[in-house]
């Protein structure tokens, strides 16, 4: 069996256990919100037929080839995982035997082991926000088709948690019962704030079908770390699984703009637009991401802002700046520093649309 089968069918068994429990603590929640169980069965034919996994990437940061993470794109025409691309938005550990290495083959249960070919992980995507599901991991996203869902598994929120909420398309259920558990519980769920379960239902049934734009007309959300991973197995191809590019347009009229639409038009992808994020320098907080991270932002600042253009650039500068063996760890740290700013920005700056 290849790895990709094998370890959607470790997952399935992995939940195989918890699926009675789950279906009790769904149907619990329904019966205490008011939720007709039909509800919920069309909500899951419409994840079923419209779902989407984002795929976000900071499409100006530098490859291990030395060129861009859209040039990269176009000239490959696949997706890759950090042990093909060695760079990443999250914890970078690309080497075999790594703790990113450690975490899948507990996590998958060493299908994946001695091998560079991994999954891919984005988030799936139920179109809550225009700014994509996991803002985190870049400031741009792909948005696949549905068909690649089949070829998916999930955990609810971050893997590397190694948590018990997992499953596939097909054993849905013990992420379902999370998802709605928070919602009923929290009235909170995937970064949106005020929503019960009942609201969480109707979106899945009426907004789902209506496809990617009425996004762009609901408020931004600052959102870091509350998603439902999707792990993609196997190939990611651009012209056969990705329907949309969702991009930052602190972008527009640059080099990178150039680059996304060529890799658009090349691949048959549709391009497009949300509102960005911008930040005054003024309001970067210290307690957050760090004391430093106020002057760090003085540093890199245009006109007093920043925004996603203008932290990939102070990344691309550093990333392509020659340094001695000696000085790599403090460009490391001074990159890490730069990826704490997006972080910031994300939190603070989505509600504060990119303006030129």
């Amino acid at each position: 069996m290849k790895p990709q089968f094998a370890a959607q069918t470790h997952i399935e068994k992995t939940v195989a256990c918890l699926r009675e429990q789950a279906n009790s603590v769904i149907k619990n929640v329904l019966l205490m919100s008011d939720i007709p169980t039909s509800e919920v069965q069309q909500a899951m034919q419409a994840l079923n037929s419209f779902g989407q996994v984002a795929l976000h990437f900071h499409p100006d940061r530098i490859d291990s080839r030395g060129v861009t993470v859209a040039a990269g794109l176009l000239k490959d025409g696949f997706y890759k995982s950090q042990f093909e691309t060695h760079i990443s938005n999250g914890q970078l550990s690309p080497e075999l035997g790594g703790p990113r290495d450690h975490w899948e083959n507990q996590l998958f249960g060493h299908r994946y082991s001695g091998i560079k070919q991994r999954p891919k992980y984005g988030a799936l995507d139920l179109g809550l926000c225009s700014l994509g599901p996991a803002p985190r991991f870049g400031s741009c996203y792909f948005m696949t088709t549905s068909q690649v869902l089949s070829r998916c598994t999930f955990s609810y929120l971050d893997s590397y948690r190694l948590p018990k909420e997992k499953g596939t398309l097909q054993y849905f259920e013990v992420i379902l019962a999370a998802l709605l558990s928070e919602a009923f519980e929290r009235q909170y769920a995937l970064g949106v704030a005020n929503i019960k379960p009942a609201g969480v239902i109707s979106h899945m049934r009426q907004q789902l079908p209506l496809g990617v734009k009425p996004r762009f007309d609901r408020l931004p959300l600052c959102n870091l770390d509350h998603y439902i991973e999707a792990q993609i197995h196997g190939d990611v191809s651009l012209d056969r699984d990705i329907g949309y590019l969702v991009a930052d347009p602190s972008f527009k009229d640059t080099d990178t703009s150039d680059c996304l639409h060529e890799l658009c038009a090349e691949y048959d992808i549709e391009l497009l637009w949300h509102k960005g994020y911008q930040l005054h320098v003024d309001n970067v907080a210290k307690d957050f991401r760090g004391a430093s991270m106020p002057e760090v932002a003085k540093a890199i600042a245009e006109e007093g802002v920043i925004n996603a253009r203008i932290i990939g650039q102070a990344a691309a500068a550093l990333t392509l700046k020659p340094v001695s063996w000696s000085e790599r760890g403090k460009q490391a740290q001074q990159l890490q520093q730069l990826k704490l700013m997006w972080h910031m920005l994300v939190k603070f700056g989505a509600n504060n649309p990119f303006k030129r």
